[in-house]
This record gives structure tokens, C-alpha cells and sequence, in this order.
């Protein structure tokens, strides 16, 4: 099969660890896995709340992420559950996580 006719799929072992190698050096060591996989959780959240994994849409409209409300979503749930998380996250850390996880969805052209 030629790698044209290869269809990438999202593969959250790949998310991982494409976040974990484009996170700013000195945030290299500052996460486990589980703690990115929240912040990714929470990037899927927004999008479902949003409607944009709507498998029922027929609509083929480009979709547009607002990438600071997408933020603000996600720093508003991390503090809401910090207890429970055991931590605080900054907010450059979330951007980081998210940039990150914003990246491997564009080598896999999922938002096109």
C-alpha cells in the first residue's frame, strides 16, 4: 500500500507522546501522562460541547476553534478540579499541552 493511500487515524499513544516531545524544555519533565491526557480530555470536551464532534452533521463547513475560549474553558475546568488533580496548572502550561495536541491533529489534517 503506498503512503498515499494511507489514512492516518488519531492514535492517543501518538498524541502523547508528539505533546510530550514538543513541550518547551523546561516543561519536558512537569507532566505525567495522565496529567496531559486530562488536559486532552478537556480539549475534547470543549468540542463536544461545542457541537464540533457532531458525527450527525451533515454540514462539511470548515470548523473554527477559537483557540482562547478554547483556553479558557480549559483553564476554567483544571482549577475547578485541582483537588482532585492534586496540582494548579499555569496558563502556560495548559497553552503548551494544547499547542501541542493542536499540532498532532494538523500532521494527521484532521481539521481540514
Amino acid at each position: 500500500m503506498s503512503q498515499e493511500g494511507k489514512v492516518l487515524e488519531y492514535d492517543e499513544d501518538d498524541s502523547l507522546r508528539f505533546i510530550r516531545e514538543n513541550l518547551p524544555e523546561e516543561m519536558q519533565d512537569e507532566f505525567s501522562d495522565d496529567e496531559i491526557n486530562y488536559i486532552v480530555d478537556l480539549i475534547y470536551d470543549f468540542y463536544e460541547e461545542k457541537g464540533y464532534l457532531d458525527e450527525n452533521d451533515d454540514d462539511d463547513s470548515e470548523v473554527e476553534i477559537n483557540e482562547d475560549e478554547l483556553l479558557e474553558y480549559i483553564g476554567r475546568n483544571a482549577r475547578k478540579n485541582k483537588e482532585i488533580l492534586g496540582r494548579d496548572y499555569t496558563d502556560e502550561q495548559i497553552e503548551a499541552i494544547v499547542a501541542g495536541e493542536l499540532a498532532y491533529c494538523d500532521t494527521l489534517n484532521l481539521f481540514d
